[in-house]
């Protein structure tokens, strides 16, 4: 039997120290506008039952902190209500600082002396051996709110890995940084299931990690024992930089929130020959290449005028053993946020990619021989419909798919 249990803030104590503009919290127990409590601080300060003196491996990152920026590792290793005895990291590692894709070597945390198990290594589900004295496995990582991202893969992943096990699930919920009032894109077709994209939600899903999780165990079928511990004071319609919550960059290359914005859509140009800005002082939010006619892809693009949104030309150089372009000056163009609320990027950077195909016939390519794109796009759909140049069309079926996901997730939402 799937059980999904939600621990309701109202019963949680509030009686812990977090930053100055958060007191209020503690004094009435309800957030302040725009204060935010997430879900490790409701844990800390009121510890379910089911992990009251358990031993705990925590699955986390260099995101995982509290009001205050401190590591949640530290609190629950503090903590007398949990027994911390392992440590379990995603892609880019506990402290974040792995390149992208590159495999990460399990190892010993210096601070506490705990082992760290690596998911982004020689497995990327937690094994037998790894949870062999484990009672409860805690996840806490902030997501960046777009399906291509492996953080929401290791939290399948682990969950099905507690399952196997007969252990408890616990999820501290964090914002989604671009809100949870937008969905937009594609649903994933399983047949294309990776790694990168594991299960069927929209492109940008408009949901928090927690009710990810809701939704994977119960829609999805994983049938964990699952505990979801809510934040307090977040509303569907607030973008990170209105919670006073620390901005920590998720990984490397989303340095800011206009870069979280962008990632849903700016991701696709990972899948061609153009350079992502990866290497740049601005990663995800400029293209280019020694090819690309910056100055009239940029008229074009303006041309559309498509909400929220300008471009300008410029130029960059990738830094040397970045893996595009590594020290070669390219011609780009960049994305300019002009309205968040309007600005729809999986739209935006598709409608760039086609433009530029369209304009350098001979010299844009898809990487892998499409294979990228389709895994990020979780169908052949896409490369199929611009190489036929119907582009449009499907885009209006992505959006009516999106609507869909909206009425589908409304079972699992918490806010």
């Amino acid at each position: 039997m799937i059980r999904t249990r939600f621990i309701e803030p109202t019963l949680l104590a509030f009686a812990f120290a977090v930053v100055s503009t958060t007191s209020a919290v503690a004094q009435t127990g309800i957030s302040p506008a725009g204060v935010v409590t997430p879900g490790v601080e409701q844990f800390l300060a009121d510890v379910p039952a089911a992990v009251r003196g358990k031993r705990v491996g925590l699955i986390t990152n260099h995101t995982g902190v509290d009001a205050n920026g401190r590591s949640i590792i530290d609190r629950l290793f503090a903590s007398r209500d949990v027994k911390l005895v392992a440590l379990f990291g995603p892609e880019h590692g506990i402290r974040g600082t792995a390149a992208d894709g590159e495999k990460i070597s399990s190892g010993v945390d210096r601070a506490t002396r705990l082992p760290i198990f690596s998911l982004y290594g020689e497995t990327r589900t937690p094994t037998r051996r790894m949870l062999a004295n484990v009672d409860v496995l805690v996840f806490d990582m902030q997501d960046v709110g777009a399906r291509p991202y492996t953080y929401i893969s290791t939290m399948g992943l682990a969950m099905r890995a507690a399952k196997a096990k007969g252990i408890p699930f616990v999820v501290l919920d964090r914002p989604n940084p671009i809100g949870g009032h937008i969905v937009e894109g594609s649903i994933l077709d399983t047949a294309f299931s990776s790694f990168t994209g594991m299960f069927p939600i929209a492109l940008r899903h408009g949901m928090t990690i927690g009710e990810l999780a809701r939704m994977f165990n119960e829609r999805f079928g994983i049938g964990a024992d699952l505990i979801v511990v809510p934040m307090r004071g977040w509303r569907r319609d607030m973008w990170f930089d209105e919670t006073a919550l620390p901005w920590v960059n998720p990984s490397p290359n989303i340095r800011r929130l206009e870069t979280a914005i962008h990632y849903p859509g700016t991701v696709f140009i990972e899948a061609t020959n153009l350079s992502e800005g990866r290497g740049s002082d601005r990663p995800l939010e400029q293209a280019g290449a020694p090819w690309l006619r910056a100055r009239e892809v940029a008229d074009s693009m303006n041309a559309l005028s498509l909400p929220g949104v300008r471009f300008e030309p410029t130029r960059f150089t990738p830094a040397r053993g970045t893996a595009k372009y590594g020290g070669v000056p390219l011609a780009a163009v960049r994305f300019i946020l002009t309205d968040r609320e309007t600005y729809r990027p999986v739209r935006t950077a598709l409608l760039f990619i086609d433009l530029v195909k369209r304009m350098h016939p001979g010299t844009f390519r898809w990487q892998e021989r499409g294979a990228g794109v389709d895994r990020l796009a979780g169908t052949d759909e896409l490369r199929t419909a611009i190489q036929a140049q119907r582009l449009e069309a499907l885009l209006r079926e992505w959006d009516a798919d999106a609507e869909a996901f909206r009425v589908a997730r409304a079972a699992f939402l918490l806010y």
